[in-house]
């Protein structure tokens, strides 16, 4: 890829998410477009933010389970940053700021203890972790009609978008999370029911195992998992689209229930 096009690139995707204007495919317009530069690019567009003012809170991982790979059509994780403006305290979204989001239950790793080194393991993963709590990530988009290869959603960051947390907190080395079963339901009192369900396994085995592997991913990048950082480690199932007026509520075995409303 020519090295100026990563700077431009980089302005398309952080303009798009302020304009609520999404771009086309970089990879339909770059044939040289590897992930690499697409890393290249959301680091880019994390250091323009930070220099704005916002700060770091945790990462994301995505594209874990095999149901939101085939979703989007990807073979691999990808990785994102998460920003203190991102938490919907409440789990009151507002759907103005977003462009077409869709949303993930998952479980959200807080770390007492940095990860860093190159050669995290889930013992790790565990001994880093302050506690373990529920979460939903709202993914959004800021490439067309979710028209997304891999190298797109890096360079957007993930498609990170927002993310709420829940309430019960469940210390590490406690839960064989693997096991751990959740249930997706929308708009219950309209209706309508069950979205999806999944259960920890789908998460690249464990949801631990899906954070040692950022852990080690972003060392790659000379990026670390930091101590106070909320980790979202990977959807249990497939991510059904959200719109202004609904209501989500997941459904967990030992982390209880986390509700989200589009407002």
């Amino acid at each position: 890829m020519i090295a100026d096009m990563t700077e431009t690139y980089a302005r398309e995707l952080f303009d798009a998410e302020r304009s609520r204007q999404p771009i086309s495919p970089i990879t339909e317009r770059d044939s040289t477009f590897y992930i690499d530069d697409a890393y290249a690019v959301q680091l880019i567009n994390i250091e323009r933010a930070t220099a704005l003012g916002y700060r770091v809170s945790g990462k994301k991982i995505g594209l874990t389970s095999p149901a939101m790979q085939r979703q989007l059509g990807v073979g691999e994780p990808d990785y994102g940053h998460l920003f203190t403006a991102m938490e919907c305290p409440g789990g009151i979204v507002n759907t103005d700021a977003l462009i077409q989001p869709k949303i993930e239950a998952e479980l959200a790793f807080c770390l007492k203890k940095d990860l860093r080194g190159g050669s995290i393991t889930p013992a790790d993963v565990d001994d880093a972790t302050e506690y373990i709590a529920a979460a939903f990530e709202i993914v959004d988009s800021r490439v067309a009609d979710w028209r997304i290869k891999l190298q797109d959603t890096v360079a957007d960051n993930a498609s990170s978008g927002r993310y709420v947390l829940g309430q019960i907190k469940i210390p590490p080395k406690t839960i064989d999370l693997s096991c751990v079963a959740m249930m997706l339901y929308k708009n219950e009192d309209k209706g309508e029911a069950l979205m999806g369900d999944g259960l920890g396994s789908a998460v690249m085995g464990d949801p631990r195992i899906a954070v040692a592997w950022l852990a080690n991913k972003l060392w790659d990048y000379g990026v670390a998992l930091n101590a106070g950082e909320v980790i979202l480690s990977g959807a249990f199932s497939a991510a059904p689209p959200a719109k202004k007026g609904d209501t989500f509520r997941a459904v967990f075995t030992d982390f209880g229930t986390v509700e989200a409303r589009f407002v």
